[in-house]
């Protein structure tokens, strides 16, 4: 293909991307009841399944009522004429963002790969699952971990007991919707880093040595979000960890993957 039919193929693969995007946020819109009261809103009620699940862990550990939730401290309001259907609009996007994900994913694969060499498309195969997995993981853990933690602390945190939390409905939502999105890109740690380890920028042994320093960026990253208590920060800051260590595996893979190719490539070039 000329370098225009390239710029062509491009153009249609972000076309059916736009497409897909605007059609799943078209039902997102559309399902507004759902999305609100039983996704965006459900994390401001004491009920919701991850305050729940703290309380029966805190009074497993002996801790009592030390992590259960009664009332989070804050209500909710809109302060713009046109706050709510912006941010149903904003909400709506989002939403149709990750449930488009998966297609997207394929179709940048589908533009990509044809210009790989057969080799690396099979050290690839199956990079959109992989990388799809990732994503929706670390939505989940965002909206099931991290977006109740903080909106827990931020909502009920006062400086003074006469001061009352009056939460803007466009700042909630901003919360909710930015922490599930970066948490999501975050979870694809692993994959970057097999792109950078095949690209020879960074190895295992580099991220070895800088392990110590990754995980107290870890654990400061889980005292800013989380209330100030070990257990929150611990189970905050565990799956992070645990993420960066695959990372480490998946790039210690590829560094065997690439050296087997190598070698192989050599073994057959010799003269017979």
């Amino acid at each position: 293909m000329t370098f225009l039919e390239h710029l062509e193929e491009l153009r249609w693969t972000l076309v059916r991307s736009a497409i897909a995007i605007v059609v799943a946020m078209v039902a997102a819109f559309i399902a507004k009841d759902f999305l609100f009261d039983q996704v965006i809103l459900a994390p401001k009620e004491p009920g919701f399944i991850t305050y729940r699940a703290f309380c029966a862990l805190g009074h497993r550990l002996g801790m009592g009522e030390a992590l259960c939730a009664s009332e989070l401290g804050f209500t909710l309001q809109n302060i713009s004429m046109s706050g709510q259907f912006f941010t149903h609009l904003i909400v709506s996007f989002v939403a149709g963002f990750i449930i488009a994900f998966p297609y997207v994913l394929w179709e940048m694969w589908r533009f990509v790969g044809p210009g790989l060499h057969p080799t690396e498309r099979r050290s690839l195969r199956g990079v959109v699952a992989f990388a799809t997995v990732l994503f929706l993981t670390g939505v989940l853990f965002g909206y099931y971990m991290l977006a109740p933690l903080s909106i827990q602390f931020f909502g009920a945190y006062q400086v003074s007991g006469s001061v009352q939390n009056a939460v803007a409905l466009d700042s909630y939502v901003a919360m909710i919707t930015s922490v599930t999105l970066w948490t999501g890109i975050v979870f694809e740690m692993p994959l970057v880093i097999l792109f950078l380890t095949k690209a020879g920028i960074v190895g295992p042994e580099f991220l070895r040595t800088y392990r110590k320093h990754a995980f107290v960026a870890i654990l400061i990253i889980a005292a800013i979000l989380t209330p100030p208590d070990v257990v929150s920060q611990l189970i905050v800051s565990g799956p992070l960890m645990v993420l960066y260590e695959f990372s480490i595996l998946v790039s210690a893979r590829a560094v065997r993957s690439k050296s087997g190719q190598v070698t192989s490539g050599t073994l057959t070039r010799q003269p017979v």
